[in-house]
């Protein structure tokens, strides 16, 4: 038996998906500990993990890219963030390290120092990544405007052109505090953003073809392994049994981001219409949103059971929640507002599993129209899950930490 160190930034979307491998891991025998926001440390021994929290200097650092417009600031003020946390992430893992003993350390991509930590410790490690991985490829656009991919010539020219422009918005901020960090655990600098996703062994990506671009250039560390969609254990509420119109999940993000007003839009935008609408507001107050006669706010719901009678989900396109929706065949009609949200927007499109409508163009009256395309492209919805299927989830991801990392047969 193996112990596997498992640590996580500050958000519930980023330790839910990887819950779901530290099970299966433990259902093979393995022993699992877990570092995440304190919050959810009884959760996490509920299930049979050693947890304890992050040091509370990390989840004291908000994200602020919700305070500026356009998609270069919002990820630059990301970028921002992400440093700040990993003054404090770096020794943080390293003391984890040193009080478990772990045979394998699992780490999440956000967490830039202890990506950084767990490089100096030498020992089996990988990171997760539950969003679209920003690693480069001659395959795709560059990473954070939610560019179309490239056609012909002229594509090819605008993600040589728009390329640069992106990726030196992103080291312009990033480069020089990460490489204090690493400095000061004695690693060599990274040249290039693109350096900090290359250490890692092992990169265990959550999605899979064809929601996520094929790329022929992406070296052999990254895996993809398909959503490792979890949620916390929660019987489903006693009134969705008596729902008789078609259903809409509407969904914002657990990290505030101020998306409130797509719940917001979509109570007004659909409350005329013959559905049931749905909507979680995980970081906002449900008492805030006036809801009309064919509408329920909630702060948490688990999404599973909605999501299995839905026709449709609307996300923020946070990609847990697309995922999931997509997992189950159910399209999305994504309305981005940061973050990597404009990637799993235009990934919604291009599959042809929902539409895609950019916050800045949300009103009611477009978001319906959206909503009513989307619902015709369950076909593209249900060929996103079947690929989801195939790619393995929660096993395939076990199976290669096991193979990778721990010397355990295939």
């Amino acid at each position: 038996m193996s112990r596997v160190l498992a640590y996580t930034s500050p958000a519930r979307g980023h330790l839910y998906p990887v819950t779901s491998i530290l099970l299966e891991l433990r259902s093979r025998g393995h022993d699992v500990v877990v570092r995440t926001l304190a919050s959810e440390v009884p959760l996490m021994r509920s299930l049979g993990f050693g947890a304890e929290a992050i040091d509370p200097r990390i989840e004291a650092v908000e994200l602020e890219d919700w305070r500026v417009r356009g998609a270069a600031r919002q990820l630059a003020a990301s970028v921002r963030g992400f440093c700040e946390r990993a003054e404090f992430d770096a020794p943080d893992l390293m003391s984890a390290i040193e009080i478990e003993a772990p045979d394998a350390v699992l780490v999440d991509i956000n967490s830039w120092g202890a990506l950084a930590a767990a490089e100096r410790w030498g020992g089996p490690w990988s990171a997760f990544c539950p969003y679209p991985l920003a690693l480069r490829s001659a395959d795709v656009p560059p990473f954070g405007p939610g560019l179309a991919p490239a056609r012909g010539r002229l594509g090819r020219v605008r993600d040589r052109v728009a390329g640069p422009l992106v990726t030196r918005a992103v080291e312009k901020e990033m480069l020089a505090p990460t490489n204090a960090v690493r400095a000061g655990l004695g690693l060599p600098a990274l040249a290039s953003s693109d350096a900090l996703l290359r250490r890692p062994p092992l990169v265990l990506s959550l999605t899979a073809e064809p929601f996520e671009y094929h790329r022929s250039d992406w070296p052999d560390s990254v895996v993809l392994v398909g959503p490792c969609g979890w949620e916390p254990p929660a019987a489903p509420p006693e009134w969705l049994a008596r729902l008789e119109a078609p259903l809409v999940l509407v969904t914002t993000s657990s990290e505030f981001q101020d998306d409130g007003r797509l719940v917001a839009t979509a109570l007004e935008a659909l409350a005329d219409e013959a559905v049931q609408v749905v909507a979680t507001v995980p970081s906002g107050d449900p008492a805030s949103f006036r809801v009309p006669a064919n509408a329920r706010v909630e702060r948490f719901l688990p999404h599973g059971p909605l999501l299995a009678v839905a026709s449709c989900a609307v996300t923020h396109g946070g990609m847990g929640a697309t995922q999931k929706a997509l997992a189950q065949g159910v399209p999305v009609c994504a309305v981005p507002f940061g973050r990597d949200q404009y990637e799993v927007a235009r990934r919604v499109a291009v599959a042809g599993a929902g539409t895609r409508l950019p916050a800045r163009r949300l009103s009611p009256g477009r978001l319906r129209d959206a909503v009513g395309a989307a619902m015709e492209c369950g076909k593209g919805a249900r060929r996103v899950g079947e690929g989801f299927v195939a790619a393995g989830g929660p096993a395939a991801a076990a199976t290669a930490v096991e193979s990778r990392l721990l010397a355990v047969p295939a």
